[in-house]
């Protein structure tokens, strides 16, 4: 069985068996059991994530060869971004004008659910703190201690660190440039390794990660906030369903439906670890085996975007920040709405690409906006699910960057021939070089 119809029968046992038995049978403590084989399955992921992450963008950056090309491939994949996170957020900021969620029988849900009143000791406690948050983003930009940097995961500071690496190597004269070039590439070649090896238990680690899931919280949770878990997924559908796939149409001039089979196992994983750092090997062993997407642009887009391009991410944030308003009761003016959007684009810059990392830029936006944090907790009943969807929203989006960015390159290898690719992801990549 190909290895994305194995995540899939994971998932669905996940589900059935997550609702059926709860967090414990017989006396056994399943969700005990489903936290301890998940959480080994999430720490192999993030175990590959700085070393791939470093290899990634250095022998791309260096497969470019000049700081112009780099330059020029940057500038494309910032539009790229910036595009699609903006259309994220608009099409948020439209469905939950026409859906309302957070008003029930023309009543704000203040009215009718006891929620935390709104005080100015909340907007005080923040004040001031929205500035110093956007400092501390750029600050980590520039690592004071690139070790330190990737103990703590500190992606952009990776990144921006790789970049500069990566074009000053290609400065360096050969021998000595092509020696580090081959050591890189090497680096990144181990890395998918043992991804594939990884990879070969994802099915058993997505079931436990999904049926603990469900087992504690149960489908149930979903029946008080129905209505605002409707309109996000609403959202999210018509951004992964319509907009991207049009970018892909219109942009890439390639397949929609290539694109979908090609990262397909790259959406699964999403799914089940909530987390597009944790799904990075993944994503990039889809996109450079079976999309044919080349390995300097793959290496290259694909990090960036696990860091800084979070569609799926900035579109929940406007959408939970304007349904808590709506439950207030508080009209929003169009500059207000336009500024929830400006902070929502910038904002999921900066969220870490863990799970629920979100729930910290809310509760940044909500205090801007003098709104209590305790509303927060409303959130919290459909929080899990909807980072499984958002998540494979991002990564859904990231990859597609890296297809548009590829076409834009000249490359005509991409999506050309998807059906007859493996299946599995088990061939290494060591053996083939673009």
């Amino acid at each position: 069985m190909a290895l994305h119809w194995q995540i899939l029968t994971a998932l669905l046992a996940a589900f059935a068996l997550g609702a059926l038995l709860g967090p414990e049978a017989a006396g056994i403590p399943l969700a005990g059991i489903y936290a301890f084989v998940g959480g080994l399955f999430l720490d192999a992921l993030k175990m590959l994530i700085v070393p791939l992450i470093v290899a990634s963008i250095i022998t791309g950056v260096a497969g470019i060869g000049t700081a112009r090309g780099v330059g020029a491939l940057a500038g494309r994949t910032a539009i790229y971004y910036l595009f699609s996170t903006a259309m994220a957020v608009t099409t948020a900021l439209v469905v939950m004008n026409l859906v309302q969620p957070g008003v029930a029988d023309g009543q704000p849900l203040a009215q009718t659910v006891d929620l935390p009143p709104i005080g100015d000791e909340v907007s005080g406690r923040l004040q001031g703190q929205d500035l110093s948050a956007f400092f501390d983003i750029l600050r980590n930009m520039v690592p004071a201690n690139i070790v330190a940097a990737g103990a703590e995961a500190q992606m952009l500071g990776l990144i921006v660190f790789s970049i500069l690496f990566g074009i000053a190597l290609t400065r360096v004269r050969s021998p000595r440039r092509q020696v580090v070039t081959d050591f890189w590439a090497g680096v990144q070649d181990v890395m998918i390794q043992i991804t594939h090896w990884v990879m070969r238990v994802a099915p058993i680690g997505v079931f436990a990660l999904v049926a603990g899931v469900i087992a504690e919280s149960g489908l149930s949770v979903l029946l008080p906030m129905l209505d605002f878990f409707l309109a996000v997924v609403l959202g999210l559908a018509i951004h992964v369903a319509v907009v991207l796939p049009l970018v892909i149409w219109l942009v890439a001039r390639r397949s929609p439906l290539a694109f979908v089979r090609a990262i397909w196992p790259a959406l699964l994983v999403a799914f089940s670890t909530s987390s597009s750092a944790g799904t990075l090997p993944v994503t990039l062993d889809a996109l450079i085996q079976r999309a044919k997407v080349s390995r300097e642009t793959s290496s290259f887009v694909l990090p960036l975007g696990a860091t800084i391009n979070m569609d799926g991410t900035a579109l929940y944030e406007c959408a939970a920040v304007l349904f808590i308003a709506q439950a207030y009761g508080v009209d929003l003016s169009l500059s207000m709405q336009a500024l929830i959007v400006a902070l929502a684009l910038l904002t999921s810059i900066g969220v870490a690409a863990v799970p629920s990392a979100s729930l910290v830029a809310i509760a940044l936006i909500l205090g801007v906006l003098g709104l209590p944090l305790e509303a927060m907790g409303l959130l919290l009943v459909v929080d899990r699910l909807l980072d499984m969807l958002r998540t494979s929203v991002n990564v859904y989006s990231d990859a597609t960057g890296a297809v548009v960015v590829a076409r834009l390159r000249g490359e005509q290898r991409v999506l050309m021939d998807t059906r007859s690719d493996a299946a599995e992801t088990s061939t290494p990549l060591s053996t083939e070089r673009d």
